[in-house]
């Protein structure tokens, strides 16, 4: 039984509580009948934060999932039971795959009513089991703070990720001890309880580095995640070595420093980058799972090259390459221990790596730079891409999904800083991430110009969200490469399927019209000529705008996709 007394918060009035004492400022989410406890606590205490009223639970866990990505703090999505937790759950997913701290909190039919067939009745236990990295259903209220407590330390610890809290409307309405509504101030911000690497393992893995002829860092997210862009600028320059990205670790060097190679892999990756990769004797990863993005599937690095792998996960290293040395811990620290080992030895060695990349890196764009001049209609994109590199601020965010304008940023949008300004869902790819992820993204970085971008594809998904968008009055700008087709599927028909084309073209949408509707102000530009002006209208307004931008099909284009360029 619990400890409560006479004047004991409800559960719901505890979960508000906890949120709060957990550093949270905002929840993305979305009402139903079995969350009213919840809301209500929400609406009559004073807590600090702020709700934002989504339209579909899957923009509430894109909403979170960015959120957390620019602000350090856990991103907080909620949403009913029934259909509301099945559509919460592909953003938990996309979270917890990328490294992201979200927590998920879905609201349940009570406790008692289970089996007997009640309205919007799932497992949700089960369902969630398998997809997050802690998960848990709050059966009994004397259980509810211990519980909070346990899924902001899983999400902020180790490998962060995701988790969810089942809310059952009884256990809402259930006293709860006060006395036990206290909180941990490290889980508020992420990554917590930063792990070191064992000391040995540093000598092994500089020895092993400093013994290499042409030596390459492939950094994922970690490097990002951690916050330790300035270490890695450290090693970059003290070895002037090569340091090449994912798509996800893109910020981890500002792509205008001269060690820094960019995008390499099968999605952003260039034939250059590939070749500077694969003439590698050695490579570091760092935060990087090596995936088949990353590697091409597994061919570039070749199962030849020394590895070495820096990562919190000790899960991630080894996967796919015999590794000659392992650091098991946070990339941050990790790193700074590398550079005081590498200090403390007073080495001459260093690799040559800016001559070597100024080279590749004029080799890689001079395609892209004869295309973004091009005055062709329909619009080619690496003329959008060109035009919004030259007008976008330096702090800029930019949110893309992964149809169209993946590739293309990952592969020529030079991001003049290091840190968080590019997000995109490349764990899982659901089309639909960028316009409400663009939200998360806004709310979190409120002075930064967040620029959405995506396909047409991905605006049929999640164009409700435009609605949010106006009542918010987020001056968020959204570019769409209106091309009418799921481009991404199309090209691959065309490079590997002898361009049978099935089931993937559909009706051009008025985009501009309907964002207009919703109360953006909009533009729709079909002449190369116009593009600029349309761009830094919508880019200078004070309010949210779209730019409709009639594109040329993704199938037809030179996308930096490995697979279709072959």
């Amino acid at each position: 039984m619990s400890d409560a007394r006479p004047n004991s918060p409800t559960g719901a009035e505890a979960m508000v509580r906890l949120l709060a004492a957990h550093g949270v400022r905002h929840i993305f989410g979305l009402c139903g009948d079995t969350s009213l406890p919840f809301y209500d606590a929400l609406a009559r205490l004073d807590h600090g934060m702020t709700h934002i009223l989504t339209r579909d639970e899957r923009s509430a866990g894109y909403m979170a999932d960015a959120y957390a990505r620019v602000t350090g703090r856990v991103g907080i999505c909620e949403g009913p039971s029934g259909g509301g937790a099945t559509y919460i759950l592909p953003g938990l997913v996309e979270a917890g795959e990328s490294s992201v701290p979200v927590i998920g909190i879905t609201t349940d039919v009570s406790v008692p009513s289970r089996g007997r067939y009640p309205l919007t009745e799932l497992d949700q236990e089960a369902l969630f089991r398998p997809l997050t990295k802690w998960n848990g259903l709050i059966d009994r209220a004397e259980r509810l703070p211990n519980m909070v407590r346990h899924a902001f330390r899983a999400v902020t610890t180790g490998r962060p990720g995701a988790a969810h809290l089942g809310l059952p409307f009884d256990v809402q309405k259930a006293p709860v001890d006060p006395d036990d509504l206290w909180a941990q101030p490290e889980f508020a911000t992420w990554p917590a309880w930063r792990s070191a690497p064992d000391p040995a393992a540093v000598t092994a893995l500089v020895d092993a580095l400093l013994s290499a002829k042409n030596p390459m860092i492939v950094c994922g997210g970690g490097v990002v995640l951690s916050g330790g862009e300035a270490e890695l600028e450290t090693l970059a320059r003290s070895l002037d070595i090569v340091v090449a990205t994912t798509v996800s670790g893109q910020g981890s060097l500002a792509e205008t420093h001269p060690n820094c190679l960019g995008v390499v892999g099968s999605n952003g990756g260039t034939p250059p980058t590939r070749a500077m990769l694969e003439a590698a004797d050695l490579v570091l990863f760092i935060g990087c799972r090596a995936g088949s993005v990353t590697t091409e599937r597994w061919r570039a690095p070749t199962r030849r090259t020394r590895i070495l792998h820096i990562d919190s996960d000790p899960l991630a290293v080894s996967a796919n390459y015999l590794t000659e040395v392992a650091l098991i811990g946070d990339a941050r620290l990790a790193l700074a221990a590398v550079n005081a080992e590498i200090a403390g030895r007073n080495t001459s060695v260093t690799f040559g790596a800016a001559a070597a990349i100024a080279p590749v890196i004029r080799e890689k764009f001079a395609p892209f730079l004869d295309l973004a001049a091009s005055g062709a209609s329909p619009i080619v994109p690496e003329r959008t891409i060109k035009t919004l590199n030259d007008l976008l601020p330096d702090d800029a965010v930019v949110v893309a999904d992964p149809g169209t304008p993946c590739p293309y940023f990952s592969g020529y949008y030079v991001w003049p800083r290091a840190g968080r300004h590019f997000i995109t869902n490349r764990a899982h790819g659901a089309l639909g991430y960028a316009l409400p992820a663009s939200v998360g993204a806004q709310i979190g970085r409120p002075n930064a110009k967040v620029v959405s971008v995506m396909g047409d594809g991905s605006f049929g998904f999640a164009c409700g969200e435009l609605e949010t968008v106006k009542r918010l009055n987020l001056p968020i700008t959204f570019v769409v490469f209106s091309n009418s087709v799921f481009g991404w599927i199309k090209a691959g028909q065309k490079s590997g399927f002898g361009e049978r084309y099935f089931s993937v073209d559909f009706s051009r949408t008025a985009h501009a019209d309907v964002a207009a509707a919703f109360g953006l102000k909009t533009w729709r530009v079909e002449d190369p000529a116009d593009l600029e002006g349309a761009l830094k209208a919508a880019l200078a307004h004070d309010g949210p705008t779209l730019v409709d931008v009639i594109s040329q099909p993704l199938q037809d284009a030179r996308a930096p996709v490995s697979e279709w360029v072959a």
